[in-house]
């Protein structure tokens, strides 16, 4: 195990089962390395899933979560959004919603958590861009899940990359739709 980065070490960054490598002229162990922008690989060495083995069409859904009083407490003070909407009970009896709400990017955030558990490594590789609406509020307790499909293939900028349409649907306990949108992400082609 090599030793992390830090104030008073300037070292490689540890290595592990979980370590991934970039590839290019540069050595991913150095914090200079990772930060690179290139096309993540698992230690290995090689995507566990291409972009060719991607069907369009191809659907995942992700086990449920609760979401918690905790999670709006620790949003809250992560994003720095006190919000009246989720942080003051009192004062959202009276409102529109009867009770504190979840942040929209905490909903945005817990989706890609859970379809990560259940989409193939490396099938959705580095995210390129986000098309997302907020459609109904995350109350505190509301167990959502996600419904993904592959809505679109395409050739990537660079040869060695593809890029897939993601169509996403958070979904709560009542089977209300309370967050959807479209996400892209470049894939790696298998190697000629």
């Amino acid at each position: 195990m090599r030793t992390p980065v830090g104030p008073a070490n300037t070292g490689p960054l540890p290595v592990n089962e979980r370590t991934i490598r970039v590839r290019g002229d540069c050595d991913p162990t150095t914090r200079e390395g990772a930060t690179r922008r290139a096309i993540l690989l698992p230690v290995s060495g090689e995507p566990v899933v291409y972009f060719e083995d991607i069907q369009l069409g191809e659907q995942y859904t992700s086990p449920g979560r609760t979401v918690t009083e905790a999670d709006l407490v620790i949003f809250a003070g992560l994003s720095g959004d006190y919000n009246v909407l989720h942080t003051d009970a009192e004062h959202m009896k009276a409102s529109l919603f009867g009770e504190r709400i979840a942040h929209g990017l905490l909903g945005l955030s817990i989706q890609q958590g859970l379809l990560d558990r259940v989409v193939p490594g490396q099938a959705v590789g580095p995210l390129a861009a986000v098309k997302w609406k907020f459609k109904g509020p995350i109350k505190i307790g509301d167990t959502i899940h996600v419904e993904a499909r592959v809505s679109a293939k395409k050739d990537g900028e660079q040869p060695r990359v593809g890029l897939i349409t993601l169509e996403r649907r958070v979904v709560n306990q009542r089977g209300e739709v309370v967050q959807e949108g479209e996400t892209d992400h470049l894939v790696g082609r298998r190697p000629a």
